[in-house]
């Protein structure tokens, strides 16, 4: 049996994108703007709200890393707040003319930039999430259904209230933000499978959920990437950067999808690099694990096995191994990369051009750390996640992967004969 009160508000969503879809610019970007305005006048409640979310799950034990994701501060509200005005601030998508061209007969045929329409979205654990998407998906046009994660419910809720009644009072249709208060398992299943509601569904989250989404789906899905993210350091590499590259893509916020997990180092560096690299990372609180080439030149290094190479820590440990060349390289992150977030370090530029054109991932790196693959940080404002699949989106999902197209065909009394 479907949850009458999830139908209800995919409905209103449904009806909402007919009038989303054609909104003027000016409209939207007045929404956003009311949005932003609203998240910083109302941020004592929105703490209030998640300071009960982070003693819930601190309670239950929760990692330092995910604690860091949940945690919400003035800062971080104010950073929320400058998203959609950024976001209010980019070129709308929305009927874009990508292309026109005429045929023989005197037809013109276009392509339009339209949007999706109603976009699902299921998270866990970041409350900015709540914000980032509901800015993209009003820009672009479309309604969103949000359903986060049980241990981010008071913050979200109190979130999606204030950015909702921002948006509806500054003349979007009821039902354009609406926020899926229910976290019970029944209630993702049953969002999996609203055909004829919700056009597209983007999970956010770990392995477990984003598994769970793939496979049971009946609606259109983005799969959004676990990120099991490399940092290669080459033979012909500086080393302060090979550190400082290393040590930021682990270390910034070990939390994220886009943090290394696995640190691999040509042989030739090894005994000078590792043990001033892997010395600074204990010092931050990382736990290190190496191959036996690694433990051979730092003896406090715990040995790593195959399934250290497998996972996605989100938490600060780091798996290490020496490789005997790039080729090693390129088999290793080949192995047990995600294709989410892969970086190498070197001066040399035939085998970073190599790296660039043979390292299958929806972001490659020449000497820069791997944190920086976010719609934030490419320019996009936000991001609706980050795409490894290879169909319509790849990489920091921002406006433009959140809209499809439209022929227009334009004739004089034309027929077919």
């Amino acid at each position: 049996m479907m949850n009458n009160t999830l139908l209800a508000k995919a409905e209103a969503a449904r009806e909402a994108a007919r009038t989303l879809g054609h909104l003027s610019t000016e409209v939207k970007n007045k929404a956003l703007l009311n949005m932003a305005r609203e998240l910083e006048e109302h941020a004592a409640e929105i703490l209030q709200a998640n300071s009960r979310d982070m003693a819930a799950a601190q309670s239950k034990g929760m990692a330092a890393a995910l604690l860091d994701r949940l945690r919400l501060t003035e800062a971080g509200i104010a950073d929320m707040a400058a998203g959609l005005r950024e976001v209010a601030a980019l070129p709308d998508p929305v009927g874009e003319v990508l292309s026109m061209w005429r045929r023989p007969n005197g037809l013109e045929v276009g392509q339009v930039r339209v949007p999706m329409g109603v976009v699902g979205i299921i998270y866990e654990a970041r409350p900015n999430v709540t914000v980032d998407a509901a800015g993209l998906c009003i820009k672009a046009g479309n309604a969103v259904l949000l359903r986060g994660g049980s241990e981010a419910v008071n913050s979200n809720v109190a979130i999606g209230s204030v950015i909702a009644a921002a948006a509806e009072k500054s003349g979007l249709p009821p039902g354009s933000i609406a926020m899926v208060e229910d976290t019970g398992r029944q209630t993702v299943k049953d969002m999996m499978k609203l055909n004829g509601y919700i056009d597209v569904l983007i999970p956010r989250g770990g392995a477990g959920l984003i598994k769970s989404v793939m496979e049971n789906a009946t609606v259109p899905v983005i799969e959004t990437g676990v990120g099991n993210c490399h940092v290669y350091i080459d033979k012909d590499a500086d080393l302060e950067k090979a550190r400082a590259v290393a040590v930021n893509a682990k270390c910034h916020r070990p939390g994220v999808c886009n943090a290394a997990e696995t640190l691999l180092v040509h042989k030739e560096l090894a005994a000078e690099f590792l043990p001033h690299v892997l010395g600074e990372l204990r010092a931050r609180g990382v736990e290190v694990r190496g191959c036996p080439a690694t433990k051979s030149i730092v003896n406090w290094v715990k040995e790593a096995g195959e399934e250290d190479y497998l996972t996605e820590y989100l938490d600060l440990i780091v798996a290490v191994k020496v490789v005997e060349d790039f080729a090693e390289a390129a088999e290793h992150i080949y192995r047990f990369g995600t294709k989410h977030s892969e970086c190498i370090v070197t001066e040399n530029y035939s085998t970073a051009r190599r790296f660039v054109q043979e390292i299958d991932a929806a972001a490659v790196y020449v000497n820069a750390s791997t944190r920086f693959t976010d719609g934030h940080q490419f320019g996009f404002g936000a991001e609706i996640g980050i795409s490894t699949q290879k169909l319509h989106a790849r990489g920091p999902m921002g406006l433009k992967e959140l809209t499809t197209i439209k022929y227009v065909v334009y004739g004089d009394g034309h027929i077919r004969e």
